[in-house]
């Protein structure tokens, strides 16, 4: 087994812990906890020839006064750059954290996740995946609408940020 560290960064109140309480525990929380610091969890991801033991680093959201602690982003193998799909200036804010991570991990795989879709219609899906696509195409390796609520996408990204950083990946 290949040990992974694996951040999530973003925002405050993007929804970080929420789509690894549902990754890791299989469970969901209408109610608002601030991440402080850092929390640590572990979970095995099983791949087609090996299983990553993924460390997932929950670092406490970013503000425009208080930007993201980057001793915590040392040493990461992959990033899980994570927006509010309700909240534009969250996926605006992405490029900056991305900015962040390249300097610290500059190996690091990346991610985006835009949470929180179960409150868009099909129509604001699609026009957002795309818009978003297009801008970060050149990167990202993947982008995905998830809701930690439902727990769409939640399991497939964790997924791919796996295969992204397994030697064999």
């Amino acid at each position: 087994m290949i040990s992974r560290k694996i951040v999530l960064v973003g925002d405050f109140s993007t929804g970080k812990t929420s789509l690894i309480r549902r990754f890791v525990d299989n469970q969901f929380s209408d109610s608002y906890l601030s991440t402080i610091g850092v929390k640590i969890s572990k979970k095995q991801i099983p791949l087609k020839e090996e299983v990553i033991q993924a460390l997932i680093w929950d670092i406490e959201g970013g503000t425009p006064n208080k930007p993201v602690n980057t001793t915590y982003l040392l040493g990461a193998h992959g990033c899980i750059l994570v927006a509010d799909s309700t909240r534009e200036e969250t996926i605006e804010n992405i490029d900056g954290y991305l900015d962040i991570v390249k300097k610290c991990a500059p190996k690091s795989a990346f991610i985006l996740v835009l949470n929180k879709c179960d409150m868009l219609n099909e129509i604001e899906k699609e026009l957002l995946y795309k818009g978003v696509g297009e801008r970060f195409k050149d990167r990202i390796e993947h982008i995905y609408l998830a809701s930690a609520k439902t727990g769409e996408e939640v399991e497939t990204m964790f997924r791919a940020i796996a295969t992204l950083v397994s030697p064999k990946g």
